[in-house]
């Protein structure tokens, strides 16, 4: 490499950085900024007050572009849940029949977890609220 290539380089490299240009690995994004498939995928879900930690499998709902669809496993049950992601804010209904709502699932995407992290309650359809720490089974 040349004098004048180096001199190139850096005056190129000092006008991005006064641009404000980082040249680092981007951030993840903000949980405002993620959309429903940044959630495909396999999650465990702890649920206050139960003694164990249930799996959750979320995809793309066939029926609703932008909605999620899946299942959770709480180890003696297996039931289906549709789920939406709006502006970060996280919903997702269970239904014991496939036919009723018998949970609602009511979060946010953790500031900072890059889409891996969710929290928030559930609530029974007999108006029993408990906490709920969602996490992806693994990173994307």
């Amino acid at each position: 490499m040349t004098l004048f290539q180096t001199v190139q380089i850096s005056a190129t490299l000092s006008a991005l950085f006064c641009a404000g240009v980082s040249l680092a690995a981007s951030p993840c994004p903000e949980p405002r900024a993620l959309q429903a498939e940044h959630l495909h995928g396999q999650w465990t879900a702890q649920v206050t007050g139960q003694p164990r930690i249930w799996f959750l499998q979320l995809g793309p709902h066939p029926e609703h572009t932008g909605s999620l669809r899946g299942e959770i496993n709480t180890g003696s049950q297996r039931l289906p849940v549709v789920a939406d992601l709006d502006d970060g804010d996280f919903t997702l209904e269970e239904s014991q029949d496939g036919q009723r709502i018998s949970a609602t699932w009511l979060g946010t995407v953790q500031a900072g977890s890059c889409g891996q992290s969710l929290s928030g309650q559930r609530q029974t359809a007999q108006g029993e609220a408990t906490p709920f720490v969602m996490r992806r089974n693994q990173p994307r």
